[in-house]
């Protein structure tokens, strides 16, 4: 996993300006021992806007202009004040671009020709020399220049890191979204097919029922009979039904007949085309409800094709399916790829397995093996 870019947090960034404007007021004297009350009031001056660097960049910039303006007029020597003035131009490249930072350069570039020529008395020279100003004030706006670089510099990275934190960002809550409709899809699919389930009880019980009432008076033991079964088939038909809370269903359903486990050697055919089956399947299986069969022959279904998918040539699969008591086992194991299977992101097989198995109260267990392959364990009771 990448290391996010290191960023000071909002309260950092607060005491890193406090901390800066601090240690420059506080050397700036020791820079200049024996200035007068006046330059030390015009040294603070100077440096004290920098506390509002980061917010008010601008700003900051036209009050330290402006106190360097004063210093050209009332002292033609330098001053421990003049540190402000890069960092004021980098404050501004930083933190408002372009747009912003070209009239403060050039500004710059200006003050620092008039500022080489107001110092050349404080170098102890006599006269004005044109090459001496000229490397004076090159000196003074090579600095200056290299501030806004590195602002500039900043600003870019700033947009940069801004732009992939918000593109993760965007990719996470898309995946997300993806996910919830992903769950959402199988759960109307799960309803659509469960409704079958649930149908084909309730029309035995209704005929049944009718069956019931008239032979109810001819053939008594008939309707005995009769009623046992609209009870025994009520009851699986209420199991279905509590199933299905929670989930929720789009209007409209499909009224194809669904697969149970009857239809399991079928599939278990069609596999054996493209992989080595070895397969372990329980004789009493017809007390399975509809709908946990029809949950089994998906898993099976999601599981065979993830095999084809993604296991690799040449793979045996395991399958095995068995009923202890009123829960129905089905373990499904390959000796392929595994954990160094290619994954493209774009499937949602698991999601639906997992709701498919959540929806009986089941547990289901999937991921790689030890030594090689892939495995997915079901249990689903009734």
């Amino acid at each position: 996993m990448d290391r996010a870019p290191f960023r000071l947090s909002p309260r950092g960034r607060q005491w890193f300006d406090i901390a800066l404007t601090c240690a420059l007021l506080a050397v700036a004297p020791l820079a200049a021992v024996g200035i007068s009350p006046g330059t030390a009031v015009l040294t603070a001056a100077q440096i004290a806007p920098l506390f509002w660097r980061r917010s008010h960049p601008v700003a900051v910039f036209a009050a330290v202009y402006v106190t360097h303006a004063a210093q050209v007029l009332l002292y033609d020597t330098t001053l421990p004040g003049q540190l402000a003035f890069p960092i004021a131009v980098y404050s501004v490249a930083r933190w408002r671009g372009l747009r912003w930072s070209i009239p403060v350069l050039v500004l710059s570039l200006i003050a620092a020709v008039v500022a080489a020529i107001d110092w050349m008395p404080s170098y102890g020279t006599p006269s004005y020399s044109t090459s001496l100003v000229a490397s004076q004030a090159f000196g003074i706006g090579l600095i200056v220049v290299v501030a806004w670089v590195l602002g500039l510099l900043g600003h870019t990275r700033e947009a940069y890191v801004n732009s992939l934190i918000e593109r993760s960002e965007r990719v996470a809550r898309e995946a997300d979204q993806r996910a919830q409709l992903a769950a959402q899809g199988e759960r109307n699919r799960i309803a659509r097919e469960m409704h079958d389930v649930v149908a084909h009880g309730l029309s035995v019980i209704i005929v049944q029922a009718d069956g019931a009432r008239y032979a109810a008076s001819a053939r008594p033991e008939t309707a005995v009979d009769a009623l046992e079964t609209i009870a025994s088939t009520g009851r699986q038909a209420l199991t279905e039904m509590r199933s299905l809370l929670g989930l929720l269903r789009e209007n409209g359903t499909g009224t194809a007949p669904q697969p149970d486990l009857a239809d399991v050697p079928a599939l278990l055919e069609e596999a054996a085309a493209s992989m080595r089956l070895d397969t372990e399947i329980s004789a009493d299986l017809a007390g399975v409800p509809p709908g946990v069969a029809l949950t089994a022959y998906r898993l099976l279904q999601e599981s065979l094709t993830n095999v084809r998918k993604h296991a690799g040539p040449q793979v045996t699969t395991t399958v095995t399916l068995r009923r202890d008591g009123d829960v129905l086992n089905l373990t499904v194991r390959d000796d392929g790829r595994g954990a160094s299977a290619a994954d493209d992101g774009g499937g949602h097989g698991l999601v639906g397995m997992r709701e498919r198995v959540a929806a009986h109260g089941g547990e289901l267990r999937v991921g790689p093996v030890v030594g090689g392959g892939y495995e997915v364990d079901a249990r689903i009771p009734w």
